[in-house]
């Protein structure tokens, strides 16, 4: 049996978004129709429902930092480059329906990408980093995005660009290139957040935020395919364990 879900990755109300000017909704709180097919669920046994989230970006724009921060609650400075692919599962409870994300951490380097391009198909979410000390890094986030959306539809995406480094950057230079990452969000529509894994500002509730909007997004997409099925079917997407879940990662290239 596993264990109690962490106190802090329990969401009884939907996040708020980092920024309004670049948010993929700025609703107070869940869709009317997930809190119904939930509050119906809560006396009855479900299976974890699971989000696949793919982390892209330039080498060195610090998603395993960004990642590591959230589940392990740690910062490490020596910086070792992703080979292929790295894999974390975050258990949450979302209004009170367990609720997983797959965390796919993919290599930045060049001579990486035929072996992480193989993990992007069937992404929920996919976050897009880059640095907020390199513009560089911004300048090539779309080029990240299109890569990743060859391998899934567009309609059932969540997109989120996030800027790393927040700690790095002075106010002027972090001003500066907010404006163009928040103009470069509306383009794509997709979330825009900055934060810094060194200090934790901000990891949190960016994931927080990520757990709840693809939960809602699966919820929803359930009830629609579902049409006349009974509501208590709505949120067992599946019915196997995590174990089942996690996948076997691909030693050789292409």
């Amino acid at each position: 049996m596993l264990p109690p879900v962490k106190r802090d990755r329990i969401i009884t109300h939907l996040p708020k978004c980092f920024s309004p000017n670049a948010a993929l909704h700025t609703k107070d709180g869940f869709h009317p129709q997930v809190k119904a097919v939930c509050s119906a669920q809560k006396a009855d046994a479900v299976s974890f429902n699971i989000a696949k989230v793919i982390v892209v970006g330039d080498v060195a724009v610090g998603k395993t930092c960004l990642i590591s921060r959230f589940c392990k609650g740690a910062f490490n400075k020596n910086y070792k480059a992703t080979i292929g692919v790295d894999f974390e599962m975050e258990r949450f409870e979302v209004l009170g329906v367990p609720f997983s994300l797959q965390l796919w951490d993919t290599a930045g380097q060049e001579r990486f990408k035929c072996i992480a391009s193989t993990y992007y198909r069937g992404a929920q979410a996919i976050i897009v980093v880059f640095d907020l000390s390199s513009v560089n890094s911004l300048a090539h986030a779309r080029q990240w995005l299109e890569d990743a959306m060859k391998e899934n539809d567009p309609s059932s995406v969540l997109l989120f660009l996030v800027g790393t480094k927040k700690d790095l950057s002075s106010p002027d230079q972090l001003a500066k290139i907010e404006q163009e990452a928040i103009r470069l969000s509306e383009e794509i529509k997709a979330e825009y957040w900055a934060v810094s894994a060194k200090s934790g500002d901000g990891i949190r509730d960016f994931f927080l935020r990520v757990a709840s909007l693809t939960f809602e997004a699966n919820v929803l997409a359930e009830l629609e395919k579902s049409g006349s099925r009974h509501v208590k079917d709505i949120i067992k997407i599946t019915d196997r364990t995590e174990a089942d879940h996690k996948p076997k990662r691909k030693s050789n290239c292409c």
